[in-house]
């Protein structure tokens, strides 16, 4: 899967066969707001799924912390507890 930090519109993107799969962000200090995500009805859960976990491991290279604010990102951090210890000291999910 290859996924593309589009720096200018803020957003990591996903291109797929029936659209394009976007997670929009935005930085500030040493954490990342992840705030829309777009182009559900084009991929499959799994694919959904794994698009969240490359855009957490290019979070993670960066070492930020993470803010999930859009529901289904949110479910995300739920049903996966192992990222948890991405997001900031005082935010529980």
């Amino acid at each position: 899967m290859e996924i593309k930090d589009n720096e200018l519109l803020r957003q990591f993107e996903y291109e797929t066969e029936k659209g394009l799969l976007s997670v929009e962000y935005s930085l500030q200090e040493r954490k990342i707001f992840l705030t829309k995500l777009t182009g559900l009805e084009a991929v499959l859960p799994t694919q959904a799924s794994d698009f969240i976990k490359g855009i957490l491991e290019m979070v993670r290279e960066k070492k930020l912390r993470v803010v999930p604010t859009h529901p289904k990102i949110v479910s995300f951090f739920r049903k996966n507890p192992v990222y948890k210890e991405m997001l900031p000291p005082g935010i529980r999910i």
